[in-house]
């Protein structure tokens, strides 16, 4: 039996429609994407190169219309988010699969029903494609249900990721068919039509159109993103992803430096000198010693590696302002040994009794500061920012160095990335 593609076309627009009024930001960036019906034997479901949408019309006629507004925030999250620039050095098999799983429980999160054979794991909720890449197994045989036609592999075609149409085929028949789906399965379906019909697939990008398609797309996501804010439909974990991947990813070190070469007080002063040094008032440079306090999240966040180049970062801007360093490693309570007193002209290096490991309080550190009666010009605190803060900011500036998403409640808070 043939597709009615003018029905079908007015489906599309519809379930597109409703995913503009009821999910703003999601229905904003679909509209982005024009629609094309593809060529079911590059497309068995749909698919996206970051500049359109395509679909297997015997796909999509077996699709529910929550289920198409699904596939329709799918393939455009693909593209706010830019996956199609993020993979780098990853393996593209495995990259597909992280990124369907960053994506998936966000739309069921956010409301959304989800087609059958969607990839979905509850536990990433909330996590970046980046996060999940590694926790996936090499030989993951698992399958995307769309296609990625954006990507490639040095052969120079697109990505076989998808679902096959034998794969969809070879689903337990149900006594009868699911809501707005008709019976037969896409197999028998696509048998009884030519093959070869709609769009070709498309080439893979090239560096230049990733990085173009990127910030056409990063711009996209921050004006989808306002306009759902200001008519209060954005919320939840998909919310804060985007209020993270819409922060400014400056370089930390050079913030970090420019932080504390401002507390370095280094100034000339016109204090009057002593009668015997004569009547004039020249300016003589006085120098201010920084007390810095670091202290660094141990419970188990943050790598061995990550902390050694945080610590080795601290030493070399340590001897540029003539700061005395005082480390506090902490998870829920202070290590210990803490502290560990570092001067300007000494090296600052990682104890070999860090520990750690446990659960996160940043209460102790702070306590520790208040019981000593220490007034330190600036404290840097490296954790992932998940923890028990203190209810009120310290009369000192405070600045978090934090991987991941996680907020603070005061402070100055920098990204690393």
């Amino acid at each position: 039996m043939a597709v009615d593609t003018q029905a079908l076309e007015t489906r599309l627009a519809a379930a597109r429609t409703r995913l503009i009024l009821d999910k703003p930001f999601l229905g904003a960036l679909a509209l982005r994407l024009p629609m094309h019906p593809a060529d079911p034997v590059w497309c068995p479901t749909t698919a996206t190169d970051a500049r359109a949408f395509y679909y297997n019309p015997a796909y999509i006629e077996q699709l529910s219309i929550e289920q198409t507004q699904f596939m329709l925030a799918h393939e455009a999250l693909h593209c706010a988010l830019s996956h199609f620039a993020r993979r780098r050095h990853r393996v593209r098999h495995k990259w597909d699969l992280a990124c369907d799983y960053a994506i998936n429980p966000l739309l069921i999160d956010d409301g959304l029903e989800a087609p059958p054979n969607a990839l979905h794991i509850p536990m990433y909720k909330g996590m970046m494609a980046e996060e999940i890449y590694p926790l996936i197994e090499d030989n993951d045989a698992s399958r995307t249900l769309d296609k990625h036609a954006y990507d490639h592999d040095h052969q120079g075609r697109g990505s076989d990721g998808g679902l096959r149409e034998d794969d969809l085929a070879d689903r337990p028949p149900t006594d009868k068919p699911r809501d707005g789906e008709r019976g037969g399965g896409i197999q028998a379906q696509s048998e009884s039509e030519s093959t070869g019909g709609g769009a070709s697939q498309p080439e893979p990008l090239t560096p230049d159109e990733q990085e173009t398609l990127n910030v056409q797309w990063q711009q996209r996501l921050a004006g989808a993103a306002q306009q759902a804010m200001q008519a209060g439909k954005l919320g939840g974990e998909l919310a804060r992803m985007i209020d993270h991947l819409l922060q400014p990813q400056l370089p930390w070190r050079a913030l970090l430096a420019r932080y504390m070469a401002a507390r370095a007080r280094d100034d000339y002063s016109y204090q009057r000198p002593s009668r015997r040094e004569g009547d004039f008032i020249l300016p003589t440079l006085r120098s201010h010693q920084l007390e810095l306090i670091v202290a660094v999240d141990t419970s188990g966040s943050i790598k061995e590696r990550e902390l050694a180049e945080f610590i080795a970062e601290i030493d070399a801007l340590k001897g540029q302002v003539r700061a005395r360093v005082t480390l506090l490693p902490c998870d829920a309570e202070l290590c210990e040994g803490a502290p560990w007193v570092f001067e300007p002209w000494e090296e600052l290096t990682s104890p070999d009794t860090i520990g750690g490991g446990g659960g996160t309080s940043f209460l102790p550190v702070f306590d520790w500061v208040e019981r000593t009666d220490m007034h330190p010009d600036l404290m840097v605190y490296f954790t992932d920012a998940q923890g028990a803060f203190p209810p009120e900011a310290p009369r000192y500036p405070v600045i978090w160095l934090v991987k991941g998403r996680s907020q603070v409640p005061w402070g100055q808070r920098i990204q690393l990335n």
